[in-house]
């Protein structure tokens, strides 16, 4: 019986399509075929694990904030008006998401170390930035940022202005405006951009190992324990790659899930 649906797609389409998906869930299979279910609670659950991952979860909710708390303003900025080397600038807010991580590592040394363009000044006054918690909180942040701005720009050309003429119309102040109607009408996409800021933040490895450095409870995050547990204990970096995984996994359900309402 011929389906009453027609994709259109010539047939060979599909071969390579096929080989596509399995060239992507193939590495995954392999990595579940490794793990060691037997003492896989006990892999996740040591002293080290549990430390790096309750670091990642918690400098990687923090660098969302700020992610939000910059990146909003900055999407609606870019979405919203119009001035001269604003392709320049949105550029450079993109930038992170193509350099090599360990650049931007390097970037913010020489930015924030102690012999860095600010580093060396709040050297002076007793803030030291690099190789701490802090210093993980910022490369984490420097990688997501233009996930979410990317994602909430790109909802706000979307939306339109026209419910935002309307209430200036009626006599609603910018701020006003931005606050009861632009931001909950774009709410779907800056749910989706938070998210994606949280899972670039909590896989985040080059930039974090190059500016915070890997010291265990204090920069160690999990992708770091992964990296140094492949050397002294196959098992252990396997068993927290799939948490890793399950946490990606979920993150493209909630992502997906927000998109879904918009």
């Amino acid at each position: 019986m011929r389906s009453s649906q027609y994709s259109g797609l010539p047939a060979w389409v599909y071969v390579p399509a096929a080989a596509g998906a399995a060239f992507v869930l193939l590495p995954l299979l392999a990595l579940m075929a490794r793990v060691d279910w037997s003492q896989f609670i006990s892999l996740i659950t040591s002293e080290s694990s549990v430390a790096a991952l309750r670091l990642s979860l918690v400098t990687a909710s923090i660098s969302t904030v700020a992610c939000v708390v910059l990146g909003v303003p900055m999407a609606v900025v870019l979405a919203r008006t119009r001035f001269a080397g604003q392709s320049v600038l949105r550029s450079l807010v993109l930038l992170p998401m193509v350099l090599p991580p360990v650049v931007g590592g390097i970037a913010l040394l020489y930015t924030f170390g102690r012999r860095g363009l600010l580093g060396e000044h709040l050297e002076v006054v007793g803030l030291q930035i690099a190789f701490s918690t802090v210093a993980v909180v910022i490369a984490q942040t420097f990688v997501s940022l233009p996930f979410l701005v990317v994602s909430l720009e790109g909802t706000l050309r979307t939306a339109g202005r026209r419910y935002d003429i309307v209430a200036a119309t009626l006599g609603a102040k910018p701020t006003t405006v931005l606050r009861r109607v632009t931001l909950p009408l774009v709410l779907p996409g800056l749910a989706s951009g938070a998210i994606l800021a949280f899972a670039r933040a909590l896989g985040e490895f080059g930039a974090t190992i190059t500016f915070a450095g890997s010291l265990q409870g204090v920069t160690r995050t999990l992708p770091l324990e992964i990296y140094l547990q492949r050397e002294v204990d196959p098992d252990a970096a396997v068993a927290l790659s799939l948490v890793l995984v399950v946490v990606a996994v979920l993150v493209i359900g909630l992502v997906r899930g927000s998109r879904g309402q918009m």
